[in-house]
């Protein structure tokens, strides 16, 4: 798990945090999660949510991407 700057101005703000987080959900693991109808909930990929550093998620998962980079760039497009 990596944290980013939804406004990637703020990286330079020292009173500023990262506001989302990016990880990978995959096929193995503790992270394979099915929904009601028993798909997974969390398909293999890169998602984004935004949340503080130490705090629970604000939103729902956003994804997947295939890459960390994919995933960053479309956080920062939403922003």
């Amino acid at each position: 798990m990596s944290q980013a700057y939804s406004d990637p101005t703020k990286a330079d703000d020292k009173w500023s945090l990262p506001d989302a987080e990016i990880f990978h959900s995959s096929d193995y693991g503790h992270d394979l999660e099915l929904d009601e109808d028993g798909e997974r909930a969390f398909p293999a990929g890169f998602y984004y949510w935004y949340c503080l550093p130490g705090c629970l998620p604000d939103s729902s998962p956003i994804g997947p991407f295939e890459t960390e980079a994919a995933a960053i760039e479309a956080l920062r497009e939403e922003g």
